[in-house]
């Protein structure tokens, strides 16, 4: 059976496979009611909600489809991708990770009356269930952007590369794939016909198209949030994003993103084992 190619769904804070490295050199850890109204304040604990949309995804890896598991499916998704579940995760690695002065510099923007707007914002289209008709809606703003000769398209790629980490988004995917599919080997899901080694690079042949994929979904999706936000806002935006302390949180946030994803859909390979058909990769 082909590979099937699989993307997850685009995200404002697009995941990263940046390693947890801050948690060797913590001197002051932030508090964990803090984290937690923060993680409310800059809507990122929204964007974790939305791991759980994209469980869908989850079958297409392997060449299936949520409905191939009847009935169940709805009930295991649920319990895997329990939001308070991985809102509590996530507020576990922070704790370990994020340092007040990093902690208080993201607060001081995201408590300004844009920061708000922006959170508000990003927060709605997270939560978007269609993301076809978000995309296509995105495409058009992209395209008359385009026709108008606006800045506003370079803006958006501006702060596309502020927020995630480029190749090491790619690589996030590719180790997603990877873990779910050993995953599933694992639990006797499907019978691997390649050894780990050949999988990888039968994955890392699909970089460049996905590399194009993620930046095309990321713009299209900026396009879609921010519409309501002049120039010149997302040009602050994106000023505040650049600084090295809201670049350290986003590296933290990307990451444990990544990492919750990664660890649920392995959850799920073998949930999903316990109940659904064998298939040849």
């Amino acid at each position: 059976m082909t590979l099937k190619k699989f993307i997850l769904r685009p995200l404002i804070l697009l995941v990263s496979v940046l390693v947890l490295t801050m948690n060797a050199t913590i001197t002051s850890a932030a508090d964990r009611d803090r984290i937690a109204t923060f993680l409310n304040v800059t809507g990122f604990d929204v964007a974790l909600d939305s791991i759980a949309l994209s469980a869908e995804n989850a079958p297409g890896i392997i060449g299936l489809d949520p409905r191939d598991f009847g009935p169940a499916w709805d009930t295991i998704a649920e319990d895997i991708f329990a939001l308070g579940s991985m809102r509590s995760e996530a507020l576990d690695f922070l704790e370990q990770t994020l340092t007040d002065d990093v902690l208080t510099h993201a607060e001081g923007f995201y408590a300004t009356e844009l920061g708000q707007r922006l959170v508000k914002a990003e927060n709605a289209s997270h939560l978007v269930a269609d993301g076809e008709t978000k995309h296509i809606a995105g495409e058009r703003i992209i395209s008359d952007l385009v026709q108008q000769g606006d800045k506003r398209v370079e803006v958006l790629k501006r702060m596309g590369r502020a927020v995630e980490a480029g190749e090491n988004s790619v690589k996030a995917i590719q180790e997603v794939q990877f873990r779910f599919i050993m995953a599933a080997v694992a639990a006797g899901m499907v019978e691997l016909q390649l050894d780990p080694a050949d999988l990888k690079e039968r994955l890392e042949a699909q970089e460049g198209e996905m590399r194009l994929s993620i930046q095309t979904s990321g713009l299209t999706s900026s396009a879609y949030a921010y519409q309501d936000f002049t120039n010149a806002e997302l040009e602050t935006y994106s000023d505040a994003l650049e600084t090295p302390e809201m670049q350290k949180v986003y590296q933290l946030l990307n990451a444990i993103q990544f990492e919750i994803t990664a660890s649920r859909y392995e959850a799920l390979a073998h949930r999903l084992a316990k109940i659904g058909p064998s298939e040849d990769i």
